[in-house]
């Protein structure tokens, strides 16, 4: 071979080299940082796939090639040589959360709250799964190869994998099957709290158990073993739980937790990598696993590392020397709204010494500059403002002052009574409880103003509430009296609606009554000069006609056929003349 392609081959291999080293970050702003670690320093920007905060970034099994999502509903396929789009398509009709590429390259699994596997060469969707309630936080293969090796292997069907979401303390483990109609969990694994990180051991014989780690956000870290041989209907609990604690030997006698950030197989896939303590300054330690107990604590003495010095020169607070005498107001208190004016510099020096022309400050001007203003303290009505309301509040309840409690229960402004409620301190929540209930059976007509403030009560400390023991005996009288004026409440209703349909009707007759009075008197009356000849025309029709042709007859004609037969075989013919006869009509 010639000198030029031995140069080439030799290139090859540091280019394969400097793909490996090379890190990639999504930014909030939609751009995907490629930074390199033997460098440290920023080698490439890839501009123009996402416009929006970049959810989680995949590398593929070939170098030169990066799958991201975002939370603009899109999934970009990177060439991070040319540091161009390849492809851009649309994977979700909301953002798109987490990717994961398959052993053999050829899928690529996405998740917003459901799961999609793709065909990356069509880029169209081979499986859909359920996915979670909230948006999936972590995807990843479970398998490489399908448990049953009897079927012919496509590179995907029979493998398992496993997904987690944010605020869900189950992790699912799907199956790709065959059959498409198969959308749900095959099995799932319980954890404490929400899964932070997740490491597992790939699973590449039949008989092989997968090992699971899953760090929540407890600060714990739950160990799982299982083989995967289908479906499970149980969620399976952790083999064993480590939690790390520093051992309370010096001042602070209890012990205290050291939150694990996250933990990593190492390669002989029997012990840990830990990382725990502060973020700032995380440790890490290799762990040897024994899963024979069910719940390991680890006693690491971590305070002093984790102790952050402070620099002296940093503070410039001075704290004043107090003597006895004096008296300290602590901002905050309720009616005190005075702005703390800081003395001139030099002034303590020029007090003694007055120019000579210059007259002592007036009492009244030393007065205007403490600044204490009582319209400030007060509103316009007289009424105290939202913090005064809650201390007030507090004050009646544990004094039991019942004009005060008068006062700060008759307010009727939705705000301020929201907003009471918020700023008054948890232990005045069940005090104030009683005191409504009190009220409530009391005086039922100020029903209506005690249901606002436990409306806020029970809007705002539901989570307070739900945590007493002894809520039911607390709140028994209540709920006693709401289900007394519910039952009533069906009754009144009823007799509500009774007495409505009874009024409609009256009202209903009487306007009918109105109308056919008005009915009653005839709206326009006319004559005409036509009926006396009408009259004239009949005279002269009678004389002529041997029997008398009634006006009346003739109308019955319509309506009668019979009638009419008789008239014209006694009649015959009509004698009358033609402008008669149409008078007559």
């Amino acid at each position: 071979q010639d000198g030029p392609q031995r140069k080439k081959r030799k290139s090859e291999v540091p280019e394969a080299d400097k793909q490996l080293d090379i890190l990639a970050i999504g930014t909030a702003v939609g751009s995907i940082l490629l930074y390199s670690t033997v460098k440290g320093e920023l080698q490439s920007k890839l501009d123009g796939g996402h416009d929006n905060k970049v959810n989680c970034v995949r590398w593929h099994q070939d170098n030169c090639c990066l799958y991201s999502c975002s939370e603009d509903k899109h999934i970009v396929e990177w060439n991070t040589q040319t540091c161009k789009v390849k492809c851009k398509w649309k994977g979700d009709n909301s953002s798109v959360s987490s990717l994961c590429i398959s052993p053999d390259g050829k899928m690529l699994l996405s998740a917003g709250r459901t799961i999609k596997l793709w065909d990356l060469e069509t880029k169209e969707v081979y499986r859909h799964f359920t996915g979670h309630a909230t948006s999936v936080s972590s995807l990843m293969f479970t398998t490489v190869k399908p448990m049953n090796e009897n079927k012919p292997f496509d590179g995907i069907t029979g493998l398992y994998f496993l997904s987690g979401a944010v605020h869900d303390r189950l992790l699912s483990v799907w199956q790709i099957r065959s059959d498409r109609k198969e959308k749900n969990a095959v099995m799932s694994f319980t954890v404490t709290d929400e899964p932070t990180f997740i490491d597992l051991t790939v699973s590449e014989v039949k008989e092989e158990p997968v090992k699971l780690a899953v760090v929540c956000r407890d600060g714990q870290l739950h160990l799982f073993e299982h083989i995967l041989n289908g479906y499970c209907k149980k969620p399976l609990t952790s083999n064993c739980t480590i939690q790390i604690a520093t051992p309370g030997n010096d001042e602070d006698s209890t012990p205290k937790p050291v939150p694990i950030l996250a933990a990593a197989f190492c390669t002989d896939k029997q012990s840990l990598l830990l990382v725990y303590g502060n973020t700032l300054q995380p440790i890490i330690e290799r762990v040897s696993l024994n899963t024979t107990e069910s719940h390991v604590c680890l006693i690491r003495d971590v305070q002093k590392v984790l102790a952050l010095k402070t620099d002296v020169s940093v503070t410039k607070i001075k704290t004043p020397v107090v003597n006895s005498d004096t008296k300290v107001l602590v901002p905050g208190i309720p009616g005190h709204s005075t702005s703390v004016k800081a003395p001139p510099s030099g002034k303590e020096k020029n007090k003694s010494k007055r120019k000579p022309g210059e007259t002592e400050e007036s009492i009244e001007d030393r007065l205007g500059a403490l600044d204490i203003d009582v319209s400030k303290v007060k509103t316009p009505g007289g009424l105290p403002q939202t913090d005064s309301f809650a201390v007030l509040l507090v004050q009646g309840l544990e004094s039991n002052d019942s004009d005060i409690l008068n006062k700060v229960l008759t307010t009727r402004k939705e705000a301020l009574i929201k907003n009471t409620v918020a700023r008054m301190p948890i232990h005045a929540v069940i005090p104030l409880l009683h005191e409504l209930t009190k009220r409530l059976q009391g005086n039922p007509y100020s029903a209506s103003q005690m249901v606002r403030w436990l409306k806020s009560v029970f809007t705002l400390h539901a989570s307070y509430l739900s945590t007493l023991p002894d809520l039911i005996p607390q709140l028994g009288m209540l709920y006693q009296l709401m289900e007394s004026r519910v039952k009533t409440l069906q009754k009144l209703s009823r007799l509500h609606g009774r007495l409505f349909l009874l009024v409609t009707q009256v009202a209903a007759s009487e306007t009918v009554q109105d109308v056919t009075e008005v009915n009653q008197t005839a709206k326009l009356v006319y004559e005409d000069e036509s009926s006396d000849e009408g009259s004239d025309d009949e005279m002269i029709a009678d004389k002529d006609s041997d029997e008398n042709w009634d006006e009346d007859d003739e109308k019955e004609e319509q309506s009668d056929e019979q009638d009419m037969a008789v008239e014209k075989e006694i009649n015959g013919d009509s004698d009358l003349e033609p402008e008669n006869e149409s008078e007559e009509e």
